[in-house]
């Protein structure tokens, strides 16, 4: 008996080992498959079986309903399925409102930096130590602080009997110009398109093709006066533009005006 026994158990042990081997060299061969299907494209199938295992998911990921295509539902003839049509509505309007958030975006950005800008050239001009040195601010250093190409100031020719006269920096207008240009009533002009006017900007006037005209009301006894701002760039200026901050440096340079030359000030 134990001589038959060893035998048995040789055989056994080959089985056992055997077994141990197919295991192991199919575990290898799944574990293949499955680094083989990875590596395999997704089907529209797979695609489809996920989508209904998951039907939250495009609430998870809404912005994917915005490149997606809805399908066209077949009602028969003289029916008409509109809700492609609501949905294409829809995106549009999203589109519209995505543009919108943008471009008041864009706006805010560029009304702060004028903001800075229009802060920065009205505390220049209060740091001016003469009425030289004011006059000179205004022309020639506002430029550069506010982007622009040319800033000038023009006067209308004194009448007899006034107490000011233009000095040097500051331009002759002819008498009832300003009212030409802004009309009796008007105290500011913002323009897009324009050849600049070599009565307003002198001989900068070939560089400007936008430009803001603002009345300057320095004081009774002293005549018209018009604060001239040009740009290169076509569009600088607009109808549709904010004028709070280009009103409030015109009201800036008429009190300094007035302190400058001892004039009363506005009732």
């Amino acid at each position: 008996m134990p001589e038959r026994d060893v035998p048995k158990n040789d055989s056994a042990a080959k089985t056992q080992d055997g077994a141990a081997s197919s295991a192991k060299d199919g575990a290898g061969k799944t574990s293949s498959g499955k680094a083989g299907a990875l590596a395999q494209p997704v089907s529209a199938d797979q695609v489809a079986a996920y989508l209904r295992r998951h039907p939250d998911f495009l609430t998870q990921y809404p912005e994917l309903l915005d490149v997606l295509t809805p399908p066209a539902r077949d009602h028969g003839t003289g029916v008409v399925d509109l809700q492609q049509f609501m949905v294409e509505r829809l995106r549009g309007k999203l589109s519209d409102v995505t543009q919108l958030r943008d471009d008041l975006v864009t706006t805010g950005r560029s009304n702060q930096a004028i903001q800075s800008r229009v802060h920065e050239a009205i505390l220049a001009v209060l740091r001016a130590r003469s009425f030289e040195e004011f006059v000179e601010t205004v022309t020639t250093d506002l430029a550069v602080i506010l982007d622009l190409d040319v800033v000038t100031i023009g006067v209308e020719q004194a009448e007899v009997g006034t107490s000011w006269k233009p000095v040097a920096g500051v331009y002759c207008l002819k008498a009832g110009s300003i009212d030409n240009l802004l009309g009796r009533a008007g105290s500011l002009l913002l323009r897009d398109d324009v050849i600049g006017d070599p009565a307003v900007f002198d001989g900068a006037a070939g560089l400007v093709r936008s430009d803001a005209l603002i009345r300057l009301t320095i004081g009774q006894n002293a005549p018209p006066a018009l604060l001239a701002l040009g740009s290169r760039q076509l569009g600088a200026f607009h109808t549709g533009q904010g004028t709070e901050l280009l009103t409030f440096l015109s009201q800036v340079l008429e009190e300094t005006f007035r302190a400058w030359l001892h004039l009363p000030g506005e009732s």
